[in-house]
């Protein structure tokens, strides 16, 4: 039987420098029935004469040019433009190893899946790193999708998900996912993978969960590196995604958990862009013992990032060092970071551990135990049962902007 016609779409926007490396490895593929959508989402830079070079050197190649209208507008028009039984993205400053594509559709032809669920390798700068999903790799069908779907988004410790969030490592039966990513709010600029992933795998009747890490994410030093415009911005981002994600929650089956993993899921994320405060009431999701203390902040990511941000703002505390595995990483993005073996050296009161996976926050906690780090003086987030009403809070927009109209009045009063 001859291989079905395969759509890559890739999203493209002011990435002209990455660009060329992302289209050639997809030509590359060792599966050669692609169809491959490049959508230049208005980039002023030289993007859209690349994608209509490559136009010229593959009669695979697609190019659809619109105007800026953001990652989730640019995958549906992609969408809109494939022909293929199955749809696979790929970012555009990312790229695949020459099987991955043949890898993903092996596994959906031998189990006769809808939809396959690969690992991916993460690259940053000169290091590399493979992350499988936390849901083992198999088949789910039946009785066992159901389990799956109870676990997918928010899977055991807070916050672990079963399936990771992204759409570029998977692969999906068009008719499935043109339902589903039509229907997304195109104002969603945070999680606006997870809008289409879960509720894609809720619809489809038989998953392949693969350990392929062929997919290669490039993290870019600009990415790493977190703007502080402030809670309030991301909040109302973040607040398109939690009422899309309730309103399709609320429409499935209660015994799924889907509105209480959806929780857990925009939680973890206001937590992170938020630095884990609120600035409205001073709410911290560390035990606040810290507050006028010397600390040390674990992580570099975009947890600790905001969460150094926040202490800069409030000055509740003394940040005496940052610690992370891949300062020197994070050096070169000209954060002030440090290696971890460097605690030894400091004097401190607390240790804030800033990850919202419990897993891997009990891992470092013991790392640093190692290292003669005192147990109580080690702070990991603690997350309430009621994880509804905290969503309220974190965004609550209204009495954000009051909070941050009354800090830069104060600002400008000491001015």
């Amino acid at each position: 039987m001859d291989s079905p016609l395969i759509s890559v779409i890739v999203p493209i926007y002011m990435i002209d420098r990455y660009i060329g490396l992302c289209i050639e490895s997809i030509m590359n593929q060792t599966y050669r029935n692609l169809e491959i959508i490049l959508v230049n989402d208005g980039s002023k830079d030289r993007c859209p004469e690349i994608c209509d070079l490559y136009k010229g050197k593959d009669e695979r190649i697609k190019v659809v040019h619109k105007s800026n209208g953001g990652l989730v507008s640019a995958r549906k028009a992609g969408l809109q433009q494939s022909n293929g039984l199955f749809i696979t993205y790929v970012d555009g400053d990312d790229w695949i190893g020459p099987g991955f594509i043949e890898g993903l559709y092996t596994a959906a032809s031998t189990s006769d899946a809808d939809m396959v669920c690969a690992g991916f390798t993460r690259d940053l700068f000169t290091k590399s790193a493979v992350f499988h999903n936390n849901l083992l790799s198999g088949i789910y069908e039946g009785e066992k999708l159901r389990d799956f779907w109870k676990n997918m988004i928010s899977s055991g410790s807070y916050y672990r998900p079963g399936i990771s969030t992204y759409v570029w490592n998977k692969l999906f039966k068009r008719d499935i996912l043109l339902d589903t990513q039509s229907v997304v709010d195109n104002r969603i600029s945070i999680g606006e993978d997870g809008a289409v992933t879960y509720p894609a795998l809720l619809k489809y009747k038989k998953i392949a969960v693969i350990d392929n890490a062929a997919y290669h994410y490039r993290q870019r030093g600009d990415s790493m590196l977190k703007q502080n415009t402030g809670y309030l911005v991301e909040a109302q981002k973040l607040l398109y995604l939690y009422e899309y994600m309730i309103q399709w929650a609320e429409q499935t089956e209660p015994e799924l958990r889907i509105k209480k993993q959806i929780e857990d899921y925009v939680l973890s994320i206001a937590l992170m862009r938020s630095g884990g405060r609120l600035p409205q009431d001073n709410f911290s999701t560390f035990d606040n013992a810290y507050y006028g203390k010397r600390v040390v902040i674990y992580s570099a990511g975009t947890f600790g990032q905001q969460l150094v941000n926040r202490f800069k703002e409030t000055k509740h505390c003394n940040v005496i060092a940052w610690l992370d595995d891949d300062y020197w990483e994070y050096r070169r993005c000209c954060l002030d970071v440090d290696p971890v073996e460097s605690v030894t050296a400091l004097t401190y009161d607390y240790i804030l551990i800033a990850t919202v996976d419990g897993l891997v926050a009990g891992k470092i906690k013991r790392k640093l135990m190692d290292l003669g780090v005192g147990e109580n003086e080690i702070l990991t987030i603690t997350v309430p049962e009621d994880r509804a009403a905290l969503i309220n809070r974190f965004l609550d927009v209204n009495t954000l902007k009051e909070a941050e109209a009354k800090r830069k009045r104060g600002i400008s009063s000491h001015a």
